[in-house]
């Protein structure tokens, strides 16, 4: 119950009172995160003023190390700022490289998965230890691996997907080491293993979710 009561006062101790009070600034907030958009330098260390006061009438109080005015650089915003990136909900908001429907490239602010959520989805494949389970046959290993990957894509691929292939080409890697543990003949022969899962990749390329990207195993990766 913590979780919900604790966001319920959070609706009304900073949701209502900024919808309230401050109607033109839009804001964002999950748990006890939240991103306030400001037009100035000078309006966000107002607004950030004016929520610290707030939060000290609920008994509350910012955190002194996360609370940050990030400048969101992009080819219209030129400037310079000691803090041009943040985190929110697993993923990292900073200026990217990006091009347009006309191929044209150009520097906007955008998210894609941050390093902490890679870390987190590699720790969790390892947790698996998928290349000790000789007892399993690759299909058994696609059934028990799918339902998760699937909803790493789902969440994370919405923006920048490339930046979820580390974590793919390291669970092909493991795959390979499977390979080489299951059957004989591939026993000692990385080469050969990846070739092997490759070609299956080509046969059955959706057997595994992140297939479906096209990142097969490879030699080359």
């Amino acid at each position: 119950m913590s979780p919900l009561l604790a966001n319920l006062f959070l609706h009304y101790a900073f949701d209502e009172w900024m919808r309230r009070n401050h109607a033109g600034i839009l804001f964002e907030r999950y748990a006890d995160d939240a991103i306030v958009h400001c037009q100035t330098e000078d309006q966000a260390k107002w607004i950030r003023g004016e929520i610290e006061h707030r939060l000290e009438q609920c008994y509350l109080e910012l955190h002194p190390q996360k609370t940050r005015i990030v400048y969101c650089k992009d080819d219209d915003r030129k400037g310079s700022y000691p803090d041009e990136s943040f985190d929110f909900l697993g993923f990292t908001f900073r200026p990217r490289r990006s091009k347009n429907r006309w191929g044209k490239y150009f520097i906007n602010f955008s998210p894609a998965v941050s390093n902490r959520a890679v870390k987190e989805m590699r720790q969790r494949l390892r947790k698996w230890k998928l290349h000790l389970r000789s007892d399993k046959d690759l299909e058994d290993l696609a059934r028990m691996v799918n339902p998760t990957l699937q909803g790493w894509m789902n969440y994370y691929g919405s923006f920048y997907k490339s930046s979820l292939y580390p974590v793919f080409t390291h669970l092909n890697r493991t795959l390979t080491r499977w390979a080489t543990r299951k059957y004989k003949r591939l026993r000692g022969h990385r080469r050969r293993a990846t070739h092997w899962l490759g070609r299956i990749a080509q046969r059955e390329p959706v057997m595994f979710a992140h297939w479906k990207w096209g990142l097969h195993p490879s030699v080359g990766r």
